[in-house]
């Protein structure tokens, strides 16, 4: 997982002097962006303090000193949340194995609803299919088990298909864009569950088994997934492009409905098609999501 003092420092390093109005005088310089006496001067608090927080040694920092750091590191929104969330890990006890994830009824009603015209997903926290209906199976995994997830050891876990199944990454025009946003997803979502051993599970067969996951992994880059463009050369109906938005779930804040739309007409055509070929009677796909361990 991520510590504050490792998220600190990444971001430390992007902010250059003169972004921020910072006097060098040509002085030459041992760090690519603020040194820490910089940032904690900018920020109000003592160079010494500052140095212990990053080092891990600090017990507690207060909203308004995270609140000032993420100002003087131009982080965002959601940066500034993770941000947050890592400066309250120290507090917590040590990883656990969480239960299996379960989709709530209601949502698995609203994908029966949405029958096969409109491609759906359900993911877990951590990116594990909970369910699916068979377009939205066809359209993003259809070389897996469809009735695959009813066994929560099986479910498809959209980050190992995206970084450890050739089929997947070969589907994907737009593969490197997309895998980006899950890997800032997958460190957002780790800020906020740092005691789920599953999750830093996770991340660590991710970072030993993919370079391309490690080297995404170290920029340190943390962002939320709500919408955007996947455009696909799919093995059955070709040339897609579809953008994706991500419903979440009041009742359960840990999961999120994926919902696919076309975004021209051709799309459009090619996922009808689609649909008519999936076309398949409401049974365990739709209560659970198909497995996927590359």
């Amino acid at each position: 997982m991520e510590s504050l003092g490792t998220f600190l420092k990444s971001r430390r390093d992007r902010v250059t002097p003169a972004e921020i109005g910072l006097r060098t005088y040509g002085t030459s310089r041992r760090v690519p962006g603020l040194r820490r006496e910089e940032l904690a001067q900018l920020a109000g608090v003592s160079a010494g303090y500052y140095t212990r927080l990053e080092q891990g040694q600090a017990e507690t920092a207060s909203e308004q000193v995270l609140d000032a750091l993420a100002r003087v590191l131009r982080l965002d929104p959601v940066e500034t949340v993770h941000l947050h969330n890592l400066a309250r890990q120290c507090a917590r006890p040590g990883l656990s194995d969480p239960p299996p994830e379960e989709p709530h009824p209601r949502v698995l009603r609203l994908l029966e609803s949405l029958g096969t015209a409109t491609p759906a997903i359900v993911l877990g926290r951590r990116g594990d299919v909970l369910a699916w209906n068979p377009t939205g199976h066809a359209l993003v995994a259809e070389h897996l088990s469809y009735e695959a997830p009813q066994d929560p050891q099986r479910r498809p876990s959209v980050p190992r298909m995206f970084f450890l199944d050739p089929l997947t990454r070969d589907m994907y025009r737009n593969w490197h864009q997309l895998a980006r946003v899950h890997v800032a997803y997958l460190r957002l979502t780790a800020g906020r569950y740092p005691t789920d051993a599953r999750l830093a599970g996770l991340i660590g067969e991710l970072t030993m088994r993919s370079d391309d996951f490690a080297a995404m992994w170290a920029t340190g880059d943390v962002s939320d997934c709500s919408v955007g463009a996947m455009h696909l050369q799919h093995p059955t109906i070709g040339a897609v492009s579809v953008d994706y938005q991500v419903w979440l779930q009041p009742d359960s804040p840990d999961h999120r409905v994926e919902i696919y739309t076309p975004n021209d007409p051709a799309s459009a055509d090619a996922l009808r098609v689609l649909a008519h070929q999936s076309h398949r009677p409401t049974g365990p796909g739709l209560r659970h999501s198909p497995g996927v361990h590359p």
